[in-house]
C-alpha cells in the first residue's frame, strides 16, 4: 500500500499549513494523540518503509499541523522515531547505491522524500511549539480531560512542553543526520534534475531555518552543522545557485548573519576546495547599490565583507576590482567595509611568501600593496568622519605587521599630520593614536639606538654623505668606465641589502615596541658586518676585480645608510610640523582626544623629539582639570585626564629607573624637579604648584629627595643661580601640602635665602619669601566663614629683622622690585602687626633717597654710573598690579633723561614702589581684622548665650536668629573699617602714607620733570595702588591715570594701567563705569600685550557684571577677527560667555552691527561678515531672531550707503527664518527695501533667505505666499535697476551739458584774454608758491 506523493507538491501546498488538506487528518484536541503517535513509531520501527502507509503518514502529518496542542514528550518521541527510521532509510539507500540494479536504488525515492518532508516540516513545527511553550509558561496548570476545552487542554499541553520540551539540544542530532542524508548519490536515487533539486532543497531548508534564530546560532555546536549541511549541498549536490540566493536574502533579512554566513563561505572555499559560491556572491555584492537612507542593508553586507576577507582574503583580492566601486556609494557603512576589506588585504599581501621570501614575483606584489595603500589613503578625505576613523584605525593595524613599509609609512604619517585640523574630533583622536603608533613601531631604531632627535640624524646623514662623496672621489675612472654594470649590480644588491636589512631593522623597532627605551643597540651593526662578508665572498678570480668590487658594495651600503638617514629624517620633519596642531588639542573639550595628546607626547618625549618638550610643558596646565564623571568610549572606561596627567609625570621624571642605586635615584628624581622650573613661565609655575602640592598630599614624594633638595638649597658651594632657586621654588610648591618642610628648616631659609646668597641673587630671595610665606599655613578661606586659621607670629621674630635688611640692603638691580614685593607680602602674611615694620621699612627708605637733597630737583652733579649701567641693561616690564610679582618694572634709562635726573631715582623709585604696595597689602590687612572683629563678636555673644543656661542646640539655633539681630552690631564693624580705608589711610592726620598721595600725583603728572623709565614705572604703579585704597582719593585724581594711558609711550606702563584700571573697577566702579570708554581704547592699541590685558580686563568686568556696556561691544567684537590668534581666541571666549548671560548678546547686537558697519569705526566688508557670521550664531531663540527681522529692516529706511544696504541684507541672511512670522516680518518690511534690491548683493540675499525659508516651511502649507513674495522682490529689482539706468542717462546728459557749457565759457575767456596775455603769468607763479 503506497501514497502518491510529489515532494514539490507537498513543499508548496506547506507554504498555507492551515489550508494543508491531510486525507486521514486526526486532530490532537479531540483525540489523545499518545496512542495514535505509538501506532505510527511502532509501525515505522519496525521497518522504515512503513513510511509509506498513507494512515501511517497521515497520523505524522496530523501531528506536525497540531503540534501547538502536542506535549513535548510527544514531540521529543516522535522526532526520536523520524530521525531513527530516516538515519535506517538512508543507510539502506548507501547500501543499495551499489546495486547495479537501478530499480533497487530507485525504490528508495519516495520514503526518502517523505522522511525528508517530515523532518524539513518537524524543524518549523519545533520552532512553533517552543514558542508557545514560552509564552503561555507563566500561568499555572489547569487541569482537564483529554479531548475537552481547547483552551484547557493547550494550557496543559503548553505548560508540559515548558517542563519537558527542549528543541535546541535537537538540533545538532537533527542536523547531523541531514549531513548523512547528503553523502547519498542522488543522481542515482533521483534521475531528473528538479526532482533532485526538490530533495535537497527539503534538506537544506532545515539548516537555513535554525540558520534564522541569533540565539541558536550563537552555540558553536549548531553554527558548525549548519555550515557543513551548506557546504555538502553545494560541493556534491548542485546547490549553487540556491545557496546563493538564500545566502543574499539573509544578509538583506537577518542582520546577525553576516558573519556566520562569511565563515561558511570561508569554510567552503578551504576545506571543500569549492570558491565559486564566494567569488559568484562577492560580485552579486559589487553590483548593489546602496542609498545613504538605508542603514539595515549595508551594515549586514559590510559586516560580511569585513569579515569574508579576514577569513578569506585571497577570494576577496581576486575580486576587489569590482568591489572598490563601494568605496563612492551613498551608504558609508560600505565604505568603511571596503576600509576595512582593503586593509584586510594589505595585510594578506604583506604577508605572504611573494613579499616575505622577496621571490619574482615581489614586485607585483608591491605594485599591489602600491595601489591599495592609495585607495586607503584617499579615503582620508572622505566626507563621513566614521569613514576617516576607520581608515587609520585600519592602518594602525597595518603598522604592527613585520614588515617595514618606509614609503608608506611616511604617506601614513602626512596624511595623519594633515587630518590634526579635522573638523571631528574622532578623526582627530585616531590620527594621533596612529603617530603614537608610528613612532612605537618606527623602523629606524637598529643602528642608532632608536632615537628620533632631529639634530642627531642630520649629524647621522651628513656623516654618511661626507663618507659616501669621499668613497665615490676615490675611485675615480674604474667607476666611470663600469658605470653601467654597477647600475645593474647596484639595483640588485641594494634590492637584497635592504632586504635583509629591512628584516633586521623591523626586530628592532618590535623590541622597541616592548617599551624598551631606545638606548641599547649594538646588534645592527654586526648583522651588517655578517651582510657585507657574504657579499665579500663571492667568487672572484682576480685580486683587483675582488677589490673592486669590495669598493663597489661598501658605496652601496653606504648609500643604503645615507637613504635609511634621509627616510628617517622625513619622518621626524613630519611629526614636527604636527606638533603645534597636537599641542593645540591639548586644550580640546573632548576627554578622549586629551588624553590621547598627553600619549603622544610622552611617546614623543621618551624617544626625544624635539618639539615634545614644549607639549609637556603644555600638559601641565591640565592639572586644572575636573575629572568628575569618567566617560566611556567604545566602551572602553576613560582615565581622569588630571589622573592620566600625573601617571605621564612621573613615569617621565619621578619613577625610579630600574639597575639604579636608591641614592642615584633620589638624585635624578630631585634633578628633575629642579629642571622642570628653569625658564618656566608664571603660569606653568602655577600649575606645577598644584601638581607637587596633590602629589605630596598623596604622599608621592620621598622624605629623602625633600631632603636632597634641601642639600641643594643650601650647598655652601658656588652651584648655578637657577638650580638652587629651583630648590626652594619646589620646596615651597610641596610646603603647600605639607607646612613642616618649611616650618623645620627656617634657619636655613634664613641663612642662605635672606643671607648672602639671597642678596647677591635676589631672585632667589624672592621665592624664598615666596616658601616663608607658606608657614601661615594653606588653608583657604570658605566664603561667609569667620574663621581664620592661619598662623601668625610676634614682630620681635627673626624673620621680619632678616626681610627688613633684604629690602633695605644697598641695590641698583631690577631684581630687587619683585623681591621687595614677595618680602611685603611675606610681612602681611605672617606678621602680627606688619603695620609697625611697614612704617619702620618706609621710613627708612625715605631718609635714603632724600638723604643727600631733600629737593628732588636738584640732584647731584655727579651721576651715579652704576645706576646708569643698570638701568640700561634693565628689560621692561610686563606685569600687573596684583600680580605675584612685579620683575616687570623697567629700569631702562630715557634716552632724553639727563644725567643730573639719576642721581637719587633708583631710591626713589623704590621708595614709591615700597609705598605703593605696603597701600594695597593694608587694604587687604584690615579685611582680615575685620573678619577676626566680627568672630570675636560672634563668639562673644554665643559663650553670653551659653552661660545664660541653654543647650548648645538650643544656642545653635539661637545663633541663627542672633545672626539676623547682629547684622546692625557687624554693619557698625564693617563701617568702621570702610571709614579707615576712606579718610584715614590717606587722609588722616596720623597717617604715613597721607605724606606719599601727592608726591605719587606730582611725579606721574610731571613727566617732563621725571623722565626716568624706572621712576616712571615705579610711580605710576604705586599711584594705581593708591587710587584703590580711597574712593575720595580716586575720584580725584582718576583722571590723570587715563591722561597717562593715552600720552605715554611705553609700552609696560600702558599695560600696567589697564590691570591697575580692573583693580580700581572692583573697588569703585561707579568711578570707572563713567569713563570706561577710555578703557575700550586699549584694544585698539598698537602693542600686543596692551592690547590682550584690556581684552581680559574687560572681559572679567562685563562677565562679572562689574561696568556695564554702552555700545561699546563692538570694539570687541573686532578682536574675533585679529591676526594674533590669542587675542581672537579671548574674544571668541568672551562672546562664548556673553551668550550665558540673558539676552545680552542680542540686546547689544543693533550697536555692533552700526559700530562695524558705519563710520569712523567701520571694518572691511568681508571682516564685518566674519564677525556678525560668528556672532549670529548665538542667536537661537525663535522669537529674538523674528525682533531682530523687524529692526533690521527699518534700519533700511535710515541707510543711504549701498554699503550699509549689503551689510543689512547679510545679517538678515543669518538668520535661521525657521518660524512663520520671521518671514511675515520680512514681508511686512518689504517697503523700507524695495528701492535698495537693485544693488547688486542685497537681492543675493534675499534669495537666499527665500530658498532657507522654503526648506523650513512645513510640508502641508502651499508655496504661495513665497512665490508672490519672490515676484515681488523681482519686480522691484528690474523697476529698480531701470530707475537706475535712467538716472545715469540723464546723469550722463547732465554732465554733458556741463562739458559744453564749460568749454564754451573757456573759448570765451580766451577770445577775452587775448589783449593781455602776459598777466597770466604772475598768477601762475602765485598759485605755484601757494602750493610750495
Amino acid at each position: 500500500m503506497s501514497v502518491s506523493f510529489e515532494l514539490q507538491d507537498e513543499l508548496q501546498a506547506l507554504q498555507d499549513i492551515s489550508n494543508y488538506d491531510i486525507p486521514n487528518e486526526q486532530d490532537p484536541n479531540s483525540n489523545d494523540p499518545g496512542p495514535l503517535l505509538q501506532q505510527a513509531v511502532g509501525a515505522i520501527a519496525h521497518s522504515s518503509e512503513e513510511i509509506t502507509d498513507p494512515e501511517i503518514f497521515d497520523i505524522f502529518r496530523s501531528l506536525l499541523k497540531h503540534s501547538d496542542a502536542v506535549a513535548g514528550a510527544y514531540m521529543s518521541k516522535m522526532l526520536d522515531a523520524l530521525l531513527s527510521a530516516f538515519g535506517a532509510q538512508i543507510e539502506a539507500a548507501i547500501r543499495d547505491s551499489k546495486e547495479e540494479d537501478q530499480r533497487v536504488v530507485m525504490a528508495h525515492k519516495l520514503p526518502l522524500e517523505m522522511y525528508a518532508f517530515l523532518v524539513n516540516w518537524f524543524v518549523g513545527a519545533a520552532e512553533k511549539v517552543k514558542a508557545m511553550g514560552e509564552e503561555d509558561a507563566p500561568p499555572a496548570p489547569v487541569k482537564a480531560r483529554r479531548g475537552r476545552g481547547g483552551k484547557a487542554g493547550t494550557s496543559r499541553a503548553a505548560v508540559k512542553k515548558a517542563e519537558q520540551w527542549t528543541w535546541i539540544d535537537q538540533i545538532p542530532g537533527t542536523l547531523e543526520l541531514i549531513c548523512k542524508a547528503l553523502k547519498l548519490k542522488t543522481h542515482r536515487i533521483w534521475v531528473t534534475s528538479p526532482e533532485r533539486d526538490a530533495f535537497i532543497t527539503c534538506l537544506t531548508r532545515p539548516a537555513y531555518h535554525v540558520a534564522e534564530s541569533e540565539q541558536y546560532m550563537k552555540i558553536q555546536n549548531v553554527r558548525m552543522h549548519v555550515y557543513k549541511v551548506i557546504c555538502l549541498a553545494v560541493k556534491h549536490h548542485g546547490h549553487t545557485l540556491a545557496a546563493q540566493i538564500n545566502i543574499m536574502q539573509s544578509l538583506q533579512y537577518y542582520e546577525h548573519l553576516s558573519e556566520p554566513m562569511a565563515e561558511c563561505l570561508s569554510i567552503l572555499a578551504k576545506e571543500f576546495d569549492h570558491a565559486q559560491l564566494g567569488d559568484e556572491i562577492l560580485r552579486e555584492i559589487a553590483g548593489k547599490s546602496f542609498s545613504a537612507q538605508d542603514t539595515k542593508g549595508p551594515r549586514a553586507f559590510s559586516r560580511f565583507l569585513v569579515r569574508f576577507s579576514e577569513e578569506s582574503p585571497r577570494s576577496v583580492l581576486k575580486q576587489i576590482s569590482l568591489l572598490i566601486g563601494h568605496l563612492d556609494s551613498e551608504s558609508y557603512p560600505m565604505r568603511m567595509a571596503i576600509v576595512e576589506v582593503i586593509g584586510s588585504l594589505i595585510r594578506e599581501l604583506a604577508t605572504s611568501e611573494d613579499m616575505t621570501n622577496r621571490t619574482n614575483g615581489s614586485n607585483q606584489a608591491g605594485k599591489e600593496l602600491d595601489g591599495l595603500f592609495e585607495y586607503l589613503l584617499s579615503r582620508t578625505l572622505d566626507l563621513s568622519s566614521y569613514v576617516r576613523s576607520k581608515v587609520f584605525a585600519t592602518l594602525s593595524k597595518i603598522l604592527d605587521l613585520p614588515l617595514r613599509l618606509p614609503e608608506q609609512r611616511l604617506r601614513i604619517t602626512r596624511a595623519a599630520v594633515d587630518t590634526l585640523e579635522d573638523k571631528a574630533s574622532t578623526v582627530r583622536k585616531a590620527a594621533v593614536s596612529i603617530l603614537v603608533k608610528l613612532i612605537l613601531t618606527h623602523p629606524y631604531g637598529e643602528m642608532y639606538g632608536g632615537d628620533l632627535n632631529l639634530e642627531k640624524w642630520e649629524e647621522r646623514y651628513k656623516t654618511w654623505k661626507d663618507k659616501l662623496e669621499e668613497m665615490e672621489g676615490g675611485i675615480g675612472k674604474a667607476v666611470e668606465r663600469d658605470q653601467d654594470d654597477k647600475e645593474d649590480v647596484e639595483s640588485n644588491v641594494e634590492k637584497e641589502d635592504t632586504d635583509e636589512d629591512e628584516d633586521a631593522e623591523m626586530e628592532g623597532a618590535d623590541a622597541n615596541d616592548d617599551g624598551d627605551t631606545p638606548s641599547e643597540n649594538p646588534k645592527p651593526k654586526k648583522k651588517k658586518a655578517t651582510r657585507k662578508s657574504i657579499v665579500d665572498v663571492t667568487a672572484i678570480v682576480s685580486e683587483q676585480e675582488a677589490l673592486a668590487a669590495l669598493e663597489t658594495n661598501e658605496i652601496l651600503a653606504m648609500g643604503l645608510r645615507k637613504k635609511y638617514c634621509t627616510e628617517a629624517l622625513d619622518f621626524i620633519r613630519t611629526l614636527e610640523s604636527g606638533m603645534i596642531s597636537l599641542t593645540q588639542l591639548l586644550g580640546s573639550t573632548n576627554k578622549a582626544e586629551v588624553l590621547e595628546s598627553m600619549e603622544f607626547f610622552r611617546v614623543a618625549f621618551e624617544y626625544q623629539l624635539a618639539s615634545a618638550e614644549k607639549g609637556i610643558k603644555r600638559m601641565l596646565h591640565l592639572i586644572w582639570h575636573k575629572d568628575n564623571s569618567s566617560t566611556s568610549e567604545d566602551g572602553k572606561e576613560l582615565k581622569g585626564v588630571r589622573s592620566r596627567l600625573l601617571e605621564c609625570y612621573r613615569m617621565l621624571y619621578f619613577d625610579p629607573l630600574p639597575d639604579m642605586e636608591p641614592k642615584q635615584q633620589v638624585n635624578r628624581i630631585a634633578k628633575n624637579m629642579i629642571e622642570l622650573t628653569y625658564d618656566a613661565t608664571l603660569a606653568e609655575l602655577t600649575s606645577l604648584e598644584e601638581m607637587m602640592r596633590i602629589m605630596m598630599e598623596d604622599g608621592q614624594i620621598h622624605y629623602d629627595v625633600i631632603n636632597k633638595l634641601w642639600q641643594v638649597y643650601s650647598a655652601p658651594q658656588a652651584l648655578p643661580r637657577s638650580q638652587r632657586r629651583g630648590a626652594i621654588i619646589i620646596l615651597g610648591m610641596l610646603a603647600l601640602s605639607k607646612r613642616t618642610i618649611i616650618s623645620e628648616k627656617v634657619d636655613t631659609l634664613l641663612k642662605i635665602g635672606l643671607g648672602p646668597f639671597g642678596k647677591a641673587d635676589l631672585t632667589l630671595a624672592r621665592y624664598t619669601c615666596l616658601a616663608l610665606q607658606r608657614l601661615n599655613g594653606s588653608a583657604k578661606k570658605v566664603k561667609g566663614s569667620l574663621l581664620d586659621k592661619s598662623l601668625r607670629m610676634e614682630m620681635e621674630n627673626p624673620i621680619f629683622r632678616k626681610l627688613q635688611n633684604t629690602i633695605e640692603h644697598p641695590c641698583r638691580s631690577k631684581d630687587w622690585f619683585g623681591m621687595a614685593e614677595q618680602a611685603i607680602n611675606t610681612i602681611y602674611a605672617l606678621g602680627e602687626h606688619p603695620d609697625e615694620l611697614c612704617n619702620n621699612l618706609v621710613k627708612n627708605l625715605t631718609r635714603r633717597a632724600f638723604a643727600k637733597r631733600q629737593d628732588l630737583k636738584e640732584p647731584p652733579s655727579e651721576p651715579d654710573t652704576e645706576t646708569m649701567e643698570v638701568d640700561q641693561e634693565m628689560e621692561p616690564p610686563e606685569a600687573a598690579s596684583h600680580a605675584p610679582s612685579s620683575t616687570h618694572i623697567s629700569t631702562q634709562q630715557s634716552s632724553t633723561s639727563e644725567e643730573k635726573d639719576v642721581g637719587d631715582v633708583f631710591h626713589l623709585s623704590q621708595l614709591l614702589f615700597v609705598v605703593g604696595h605696603v597701600a594695597i597689602k593694608h587694604i587687604v590687612f584690615l579685611e582680615l581684622v575685620e573678619r577676626e572683629w566680627k568672630r570675636q563678636k560672634d563668639e562673644k555673644q554665643l559663650a553670653e548665650k551659653l552661660a545664660a543656661g541653654g543647650s548648645p542646640n538650643r544656642a545653635n539655633k539661637d545663633t541663627e536668629e542672633l545672626d539676623q539681630v547682629a547684622g546692625n552690631a557687624e554693619d557698625e564693624i564693617g563701617e568702621r573699617i570702610a571709614a579707615v580705608r576712606e579718610t584715614e589711610l590717606l587722609y588722616g592726620e596720623q597717617s604715613l602714607l597721607k605724606l606719599y598721595g601727592p608726591l605719587l600725583v606730582h611725579v606721574c603728572g610731571s613727566p617732563h620733570k621725571f623722565k626716568n623709565r624706572t621712576l616712571r614705572a615705579a610711580a605710576t604703579l604705586s599711584f594705581s595702588k593708591f587710587l584703590c585704597v580711597s574712593s575720595q582719593f580716586c575720584d580725584q585724581h582718576h583722571h590723570l591715570l587715563f591722561k597717562i594711558l593715552e600720552t605715554s609711550r611705553d609700552p609696560n606702563i600702558r599695560s600696567n594701567i589697564v590691570i591697575a584700571l580692573g583693580d580700581v573697577a572692583v573697588s569703585f566702579s561707579n568711578i570707572i563705569d563713567e569713563n570706561s570708554n577710555e578703557l575700550y581704547k586699549g584694544l585698539s592699541d598698537g602693542d600686543l600685550v596692551v592690547k590682550k590685558n584690556t581684552l581680559m580686563v574687560l572681559t572679567h568686568l562685563i562677565l562679572n557684571g562689574m561696568i556695564k556696556v554702552k555700545g561699546q561691544l563692538g570694539e570687541m567684537a573686532k578682536c574675533l577677527e585679529d591676526e594674533e590668534p590669542r587675542i581672537s581666541d579671548l574674544a571668541k571666549l568672551f562672546f562664548t560667555e556673553l551668550s550665558t548671560k540673558d539676552n545680552a548678546i542680542y540686546n547689544n547686537l543693533p550697536d555692533v552691527i552700526s559700530h562695524l558697519s558705519t563710520g569712523d569705526h567701520a571694518v572691511e566688508e568681508e571682516i564685518f561678515k566674519s564677525t556678525m557670521r560668528y556672532i549670529f550664531s548665538f542667536i537661537e531663540k525663535e522669537k529674538q531672531a523674528e525682533n531682530i527681522v523687524e529692526k533690521l529692516c527699518q534700519r533700511f529706511r535710515l541707510s543711504e550707503d549701498p554699503r550699509q544696504w549689503r551689510d543689512i541684507a547679510f545679517c538678515l541672511s543669518l538668520l535661521p527664518f525657521k518660524s512663520e512670522r520671521s518671514v511675515k516680518k520680512l514681508i511686512e518690511g518689504l517697503q523700507f527695501y524695495r528701492d535698495k534690491l537693485h544693488e547688486e548683493g542685497v537681492f543675493d540675499k534675499f534669495s537666499e533667505i527665500l530658498i532657507k525659508a522654503r526648506s523650513n516651511k512645513s510640508a502641508n502649507k502651499p508655496d504661495t505666499e513665497l512665490n508672490e513674495f519672490e515676484s515681488i522682490l523681482d519686480e522691484h529689482r528690474r523697476q529698480g535697476e531701470e530707475d537706475q539706468a535712467l538716472e545715469k542717462r540723464v546723469e550722463g546728459k547732465k554732465a554733458a551739458a556741463k562739458r559744453k557749457a564749460t568749454r564754451r565759457s573757456a573759448r570765451k575767456k580766451v577770445v577775452e584774454a587775448e589783449p593781455e596775455p602776459i598777466s597770466q603769468s604772475p598768477a601762475t607763479r602765485d598759485d605755484d608758491d601757494m602750493y610750495v
